[in-house]
């Protein structure tokens, strides 16, 4: 029997949780060597559960990264926050990742880990943009808030210390078998992923409410013999702001047309042919019935 044969197989589910723009998008996306979930600099772009497949000869991570810890105040945020639940609830483990500056955490974060009774691992990011003392204190005062399973100090962005976390994480996983093929990367449909490129590209090009206001519908996507075909419908919450997307003469969103093109051929490696039009369904963030028709169950 080889060593690789006398090792038991791990799997299980790690749902990445913390306030936003905390990196976990970032992270996540570092550990898969793929951009699988959207990031920009602005709070919030993370909406769905996104779901990353990190597979070793004999292990098996399935990440659920989540959107940000937020006190929701509309229908379509009080879905983000259904998803980071859902996370949570079928995790094996749970990475609470925060930024290496952080002051102030709320109560209600703690609350939410121990009504899971789940391994929860303190992964303390941006550890690049602080010193280590500052750092160390940090760690500290979240311990005594918190009774984690592991400690691991990170930068997502650079890399430094995703290796050692990766580790941490196999050592606590359950042993059993693979739940994908270990080729794959994602449960998500490519136009899934068409549609969260869209959207990073409004979150990059446009500001104030707009990003907040917009999501995105992909009507078709066809896998065509020279290229994919995609048809797209860029969703507001009112009138004005559809303006606001096209702009003058239309140059705004042939210009959002062309950069997501470029990240959506990056991402399926072919040629694409995207077809981008705005509609407006006035207050869809706050209608219950329009957000969950629009995939945010």
């Amino acid at each position: 029997m080889s060593e690789s044969e006398s090792i038991p197989h791990r799997s299980g589910y790690v749902a990445i949780v913390g306030k936003p723009n905390a990196g976990k998008s970032t992270l996540m996306n570092k550990i898969l060597g793929a951009k699988l979930s959207i990031t920009t600099h602005k709070a919030q772009t993370t909406r769905h559960q996104i779901v990353g497949i990190h597979s070793e000869e004999n292990a098996q991570v399935i990440f659920l990264d989540t959107p940000g810890i937020i006190n929701p105040k509309y229908e379509l945020q009080k879905a983000m926050m259904r998803f980071v639940e859902k996370a949570e609830k079928d995790a094996d483990i749970i990475l609470f990742i925060v930024e290496a500056n952080e002051n102030n955490i709320p109560d209600y974060a703690f609350d939410e880990l121990r009504r899971f009774r789940k391994s929860v691992v303190l992964v303390i990011n941006k550890i690049d943009t602080e010193n280590q003392e500052k750092v160390e204190a940090l760690s500290a005062e979240l311990n005594e808030k918190f009774e984690f399973k592991r400690t691991v100090f990170v930068s997502a962005l650079e890399g430094a210390g995703v290796p050692g976390l990766l580790e941490s994480i196999v050592e606590l996983m359950p042993a059993g078998p693979p739940f994908y093929p270990k080729d794959e990367l994602s449960e998500h449909p490519l136009r899934f992923f068409a549609s969260e490129l869209i959207r990073e590209q409004i979150y990059l090009q446009y500001h104030e409410e707009i990003p907040y206001s917009a999501t995105v519908e992909v009507i078709q996507y066809e896998e065509r013999e020279d290229l994919d075909y995609i048809n797209a419908e860029i969703i507001v919450n009112r009138m004005s702001q559809k303006g606001m997307i096209i702009g003058k003469g239309g140059r705004a969103i042939k210009q959002l047309g062309t950069e997501a093109r470029k990240s959506i051929e990056d991402f399926v490696e072919r040629k694409v042919f995207l077809d981008l039009h705005v509609k407006v369904r006035d207050k869809w963030r706050e209608n219950e019935n329009m957000v969950r028709n629009l995939g945010y169950r």
